[in-house]
């Protein structure tokens, strides 16, 4: 029986073996995927537990019993949940959400529309986050334990320390109420010039920005600090490289993989944490959408939104994970 057992596993050895690299690739989509199907099992679990009832909410406190029931009964809230969670799914993998409970129109066209706003606000803002932050992480080591070093770290503890919404109004009050240079709300619409665009968004921008900055910088610095006790780092130093091209050329392209693991999470912050700075700033995207579904027990939207900021989020994890492995010989190579 272990020879018929050996016997089996022989093929998928062999093409771990021959392909090891498109083996880890297959194997962390499929975790993707399970992880995705029982995500989406907790989101539609978990929003048909929440407190209140749409049909209540819709036809108020006066509605009669009936009334309740025949708009449940529109809804199809009066089926089994497994049938209406497989239903759910199964339009949500063709791009179908249904149709909001609350104003009758197609999910899957509003959260287009607000999906492309919100991943215009992040894109943004890890144009400016990432380049800086490992710029950053590169100068705090090439000074390190030295004033420039320092300053960095304390103010990237006070950026960590201090919460989005907070960051959010303390920049409303002095750019926009104060100074009068920047705008407030952050309104955008279809159709609205790029320059004037960029100009709306510039204090969500500067919000997310210091939230993720810090914490990629601290974290590239400590990549890099442990690459630079490496022996292949002292004989590029014995070889009279100065220490700015040492660490650009030799430490920063070995600590590569580290620093896109916090990069991607950093990324995938970026687009499921907009949530709060959309409130904040009234900014029209998924987090602002999803918040005023919330309100009014629009479930159809707020599962949607919820499973395509678990889809963005799972998904940008295994990029990571992927790009981590081309990085890395020892993960294309595992013993």
């Amino acid at each position: 029986m272990s020879n018929s057992t050996e016997t089996d596993s022989l093929p998928g050895q062999r093409f771990r073996e021959r392909f090891p690299l498109l083996a880890l690739v297959i194997e962390r989509m499929l975790l993707s995927i399970l992880l995705l199907f029982a995500v989406s099992v907790l989101i539609f679990g978990g929003v048909e537990a929440l407190p209140g009832d749409f049909a209540t909410t819709y036809l108020g406190q006066s509605a009669t019993p009936q009334a309740v029931a025949n708009i449940r009964s529109e809804l199809g809230l009066d089926r089994p949940i497994v049938t209406r969670y497989f239903e759910w799914l199964g339009g949500a993998v063709q791009g179908d959400f249904g149709a909001s409970w609350a104003s009758r129109n197609s999910v899957s066209e509003q959260v287009g529309k607000r999906l492309g706003n919100s991943l215009f606000l992040a894109g943004f803002a890890a144009v400016i986050a990432v380049p800086l932050a490992v710029g950053l992480g590169m100068l705090s080591v090439h000074f390190r334990n030295r004033m420039p070093d320092k300053i960095i770290n304390v103010i990237s503890l006070a950026a960590i320390s201090l919460p989005e919404f907070f960051i959010g109004y303390l920049l409303i009050l002095y750019f926009a109420v104060n100074f009068g240079v920047a705008t407030f709300p952050a309104t955008v619409y279809d159709g609205m010039a790029f320059l004037d665009r960029i100009k709306a968004i510039a204090l969500p921008t500067a919000t997310l920005v210091l939230v993720v900055l810090a914490h990629m910088m601290r974290m590239t610095r400590a990549a890099i600090l442990s690459v630079m006790s490496s022996a292949y780092m002292e004989t590029a130093e014995l070889k009279g490289l100065s220490a700015w091209r040492a660490i650009a050329r030799h430490a920063a392209p070995n600590a590569l993989a580290p620093i896109i693991n916090v990069v991607a999470l950093n990324l995938a912050y970026l687009v499921v944490g907009v949530v709060v700075v959309e409130v904040v700033f009234v900014y029209p995207g998924m987090g602002q959408y999803m918040v005023d579904a919330v309100t009014v027990r629009d479930m159809p939207v707020v599962q949607a939104c919820g499973l395509i900021f678990a889809a963005v989020y799972i998904f940008l994890n295994m990029l990571a994970d992927i790009l981590a492995i081309i990085a890395n010989p020892r993960l294309r190579h595992p013993r």
